[in-house]
């Protein structure tokens, strides 16, 4: 164990039992612990409220106690303080409902040793501040969570929808998916107001497989039209053929609306400045005139023609317009806007206090490729500058504090990032659990890479007994803030399904049903794939189920063959949180020593390379095979580096996350 203090609560009647406890934890080396005992179980209570300790050992056999009861009881007091129950015998089924009542552990009181106390403390522990750790992470983001409004749906090639969301339904003005369904049959005749656009659609599709950002103009159900704009791609089987569309959905109406005011501004500008009364000009990198307004020319007294093309010292005395072109030379060099007071004497005219503003003009890149100037008489009014300066010292007081509000949210996602990490193993089971590493049957790799602060990928890996390790990974569409929400609840649902993880299809079914009752209160579905296997050494086969995930690579490095692990003849099953009475079923194979299995989301082959050509799932499938003889770690840097190689060195555009399983022996199961 690291090297800590711990504060220890045990509760026991005992008096042998307490003396070899003592015993026994002595040995634990790594760690020092401070020891309570109590032997009445009332008494423990008033001990957790009084006193904090880092966890509370109890045996379930206690005079005054009520067996599992307890539990309950004990996490009313302390609700921070993990538990773990000390029974008389090694009993499984008592062992998951002590869990499922809410245990950290359950250990045999004739099985207890150093080693095996310590790690079961260690883990406890570990557990309960990971759980508390999500709560406040979930607790912190679920308002963000709840009000995203992107309608989601799935529609055939033909042109009519399979599934859609609450959130679509509102934006096209329908009551319920199922109307909207109902009422819209043929997609490109009802819905878009420009024939021939649903045509563009399945042309992009039919080139890219996917669209982004394919904007339309859209009826609604009461005959209004809106703008969207649709990211969408295609699914297709195994085959390749094409299955359905799915996609998101955003009303953007009111940008386009502001894009439309933009381009009548622009308009209404050009139109402005030959009317306004103040004078404006802009000049080039050398300083000559390349548009003044009509009210310049007034001023100077000379015609646009005069002036184009001409500099200030072809119309100013030689001091004044030395000056002029000294705060030219300060905007083009800085690049940076200049606002001052000049005096200035027309011809045949008083002096005059003018404002000046000038400030650099640039290109779509950014670069300086002259100025403008604006400049306007303020003689009559030189107490409206007191005004402007006070304006703009309140100006820059609200960039501060929205520059420090940005920083706490950069802050915030820094610290969720450091959750998400913490939710990933740390460290991989041994099978059986007292072996070392290099003696475990089944060894574990991993890499994983989000594309954002968070991202929605997950995987954990299972000890659920000496021979059997159970390996689960998702993707949650999409990345950032909400996919990693979804992946923390998929992580704690798979967490409370413990009990049925040895099969994969019922554990799998069980957190479908879960996750849709989750998500259907926020009127938003999220699609989840997931792949679930349970590897087990003593009937040397796997199980497993696959909800909408990649089929996994099971590689053979004997005969160096590679092939995608599934349930011959079996249709897709369709992702989780969609369908809250989809049945998964479990798939079996054998496993033999030396064997693979490697794990990974679709993020890993769905990468972009020359000429907007795909790095395909055969491309990996050949990637593999050419280094079937690596270990797992050197294979998945390899892989990693010749798909980024193939993107010409661009960073993956979705999250990658890539879970090996070794067979190393099965012998000894």
């Amino acid at each position: 164990m690291d090297s800590h203090s711990f504060k220890i609560l045990l509760i026991a009647a005992e008096a042998d039992f307490i003396a070899q406890f003592k015993g026994v934890l002595g040995q634990i080396r790594g760690a020092t612990f401070e020891l309570a005992v109590c032997d009445k179980f009332e008494r423990g209570l008033a001990l957790l409220s009084e006193s904090c300790f880092d966890v509370l050992l109890m045996d379930l056999s206690l005079p005054d106690g009520a067996g599992l009861a307890n539990i309950k009881r004990a996490q009313d007091h302390a609700p921070r303080v993990p538990v773990i129950v000390l029974g008389d015998v090694d009993d499984e089924a008592l062992a998951i409902e002590a869990v499922h009542e809410g245990a950290q552990d359950y250990l045999a009181k004739g099985q207890l040793n150093p080693q095996l106390l310590g790690r079961a403390i260690r883990y406890a522990i570990e557990r309960q501040r990971a759980d508390s750790a999500l709560m406040e992470a979930e607790h912190k983001y679920r308002g963000i969570f709840e009000h995203i409004v992107e309608g989601i749906f799935q529609t055939s090639p033909d042109g009519h929808y399979l599934s859609a969301n609450s959130a679509l339904a509102r934006i096209y003005g329908y009551g319920s998916p199922e109307e909207l369904m109902s009422n819209v049959r043929d997609i490109g005749r009802k819905l878009y107001v420009e024939s021939g656009r649903r045509a563009e659609f399945i042309q992009i599709m039919q080139q890219h497989d996917t669209v982004i950002d394919f904007e339309s103009r859209i009826y609604r159900k009461d005959g209004s039209i809106i703008w969207i704009a649709e990211n969408v791609r295609a699914i297709r089987d195994v085959r390749g053929e094409l299955l359905y569309y799915e996609g998101t959905v955003e009303d953007i109406t009111q940008r386009r609306l502001a894009e439309e005011r933009l381009r009548h501004s622009e308009a209404l500008y050009h139109s402005l400045v030959e009317t306004l009364p103040q004078n404006i000009f802009r000049k080039d990198l050398e300083k000559r005139f390349t548009f003044v307004n009509q009210r310049f020319c007034q001023t100077v007294g000379r015609t646009a023609a005069e002036m184009i093309g001409k500099t200030d010292a072809d119309f100013f005395e030689h001091e004044l317009a030395e000056k002029y072109q000294k705060d030219d030379d300060q905007v083009l060099k800085t690049g940076e806007a200049l606002e001052t007071v000049e005096q200035y004497q027309p011809t045949g005219g008083e002096m005059i206090f003018v404002q000046v503003v000038k400030t650099p003009l640039q290109d779509a890149l950014g670069k300086v490729i002259g100025l403008q100037g604006i400049f306007w008489d303020i003689s009559e009014r030189r107490r409206a500058e007191e005004q402007i300066r006070l304006a703009t010292g309140e100006l820059a007081r609200s960039r501060e504090a929205l520059r420090k509000k940005n920083e706490q949210m950069e802050d915030d996602l820094k610290m969720a990032r450091e959750i998400q990490q913490t939710m990933l193993p740390q460290q991989y089971p041994a099978f059986p659990r007292d072996a070392t590493p290099g003696m475990s049957s089944f060894r574990f790799t991993h890499k994983y890479r989000p594309t954002g602060a968070v991202g929605g990928d997950y995987f954990s890996v299972l000890a659920l007994s000496d021979t059997q390790a159970g390996i689960f990974i998702c993707d949650v569409m999409g990345h950032g803030v909400r996919s990693a929400l979804v992946a923390a609840m998929v992580r704690a649902l798979v967490e409370e399904l413990k009990p049925l993880a040895t099969d994969p299809g019922k554990l799998m079914t069980q957190l479908n049903r879960d996750l849709c009752a989750i998500l259907k209160h926020t009127g938003s579905p999220t699609l989840t794939t997931a792949f679930y296997l349970v590897a087990d050494a003593g009937a040397k086969c796997m199980r497993f189920a696959n909800a909408g995930h990649p089929k996994p690579l099971l590689v053979h490095r004997d005969s160096g063959k590679a092939e995608s692990l599934g349930i011959s003849g079996e249709k897709s099953k369709p992702a989780l949180g969609l369908f809250e009475d989809a049945v998964y079923t479990t798939g079996q194979c054998p496993l033999t020593e030396g064997d693979l299995v490697m794990l990974f989301t679709d993020g890993l082959y769905e990468v972009e390379g020359p000429n907007q050509q795909l790095y395909t799932r055969e491309m990996l499938v050949n990637a593999v095979r050419r280094r079937v003889r690596l270990p797992a770690a050197e294979l998945f840097d390899e892989l990693l580096i010749e798909i980024q190689e193939f993107a010409l060195g661009q960073e993956f555009m979705d999250d990658v996350c890539v879970v090996g399983l070794e067979v190393a022996s099965l012998g000894g199961a």
